[in-house]
């Protein structure tokens, strides 16, 4: 199955039992409605899959569950996040003979790896996988920007194929297009910035708060792309304050709350992360809650 590279595609969350297990049950439960609204990819082990947690014996689970799961019907993308190339290249190796069909990578963890370095180290890993490559641009969260310079230099392998755009520069897609056009795909990985992101012409949605609203996720990226601004816009201006939860530090309690009201999740999470307490508890039920009395009524999306 090749990958596209556009639509909306869920950074889904782990979803724990109660005994810190690993719960395949609820998974299950989360992925079917993110099918069923049409997303176009799963992407697992990011930072809302609480990864940096995981066991590696987990880790190899959930690709394998996910892909049983799945079934085919969309690609699954596992997200690469180490400190070491060697690290980094046994990640790949292991995701693709786990049945993953692409990856997602950011640059070297804890290091502040130099330009050269980073580019070396996208370029080792891109040599000793076949699967694609979509590079994960956060340098407000991780310290380090791909450039398009550098951008240059890793495109010479054509298994890198696309970015999860997430520098908040909205200007940066356009410069991105102007220099690579067709041959670098763009996702948007800021949701509070995605539909100024599809409009300036990026091709996908790398989403948070789809793991608990998949419908509208979709919806808006399908009317944006239909040319139909206005209707999106609405549901987006909704969707906003929701939105929001995801540039937070505790973006993984609160889409996991969000994901409890509508009934896709749980609110378990694993140490040391714990579930919200007092005052900010209060404040993401009542975005949730106040969301939820409005949420809009979506039109026949799908068929666009």
């Amino acid at each position: 199955m090749s990958i596209q590279w556009k639509g909306v595609m869920p950074a889904v969350t782990t979803k724990f039992t109660a005994d810190d297990k690993l719960d395949f049950r609820m998974f299950e439960v989360n992925l079917k409605a993110q099918l069923e609204a049409g997303v176009e990819g799963i992407i697992l082990g990011g930072t809302l899959g609480e990864a940096s947690t995981l066991l590696e014996e987990e880790k190899r689970e959930l690709v394998k569950g996910t892909v049983g799961m799945v079934n085919n019907l969309v690609p699954v993308i596992m997200n690469i996040a180490e400190q070491t190339t060697r690290g980094a290249i046994l990640a790949a190796n292991k995701a693709e003979e786990d049945g993953a069909k692409g990856l997602m990578m950011l640059p070297p963890m804890r290091y502040k790896a130099s330009d050269y370095e980073t580019v070396t180290f996208f370029s080792e890993v891109a040599k000793n996988t076949s699967l694609p490559i979509m590079v994960y641009n956060n340098p407000i969260d991780y310290k380090i920007e791909v450039t398009l310079d550098m951008f240059e230099e890793i495109l010479k392998f054509d298994n890198i194929q696309a970015v999860k755009e997430s520098t908040r520069d909205i200007s940066n897609v356009t410069r991105m297009i102007n220099r690579f056009g067709d041959r670098l795909k763009i996702l948007s990985g800021v949701d509070t910035l995605a539909l100024e992101s599809l409009l300036m012409g990026s091709h996908g949605w790398v989403s948070g708060l789809v793991d608990a609203f998949p419908r509208e996720t979709v919806a808006i990226y399908k009317l944006a792309k239909a040319g139909r601004i206005d209707e999106a816009l609405k549901i987006y201006r909704w969707f906003l304050p929701l939105l929001e939860l995801d540039i937070n530090s505790f973006l993984v309690q609160n889409i996991k709350l969000a994901e409890v009201a509508t009934g896709i999740g749980t609110e378990n999470v694993r140490a040391p992360r714990l579930p919200l307490q007092g005052a900010e508890r209060e404040n993401v039920l009542e975005i949730i809650a106040k969301s939820l009395a409005s949420r809009p009524e979506l039109p026949d999306y799908k068929n666009l």
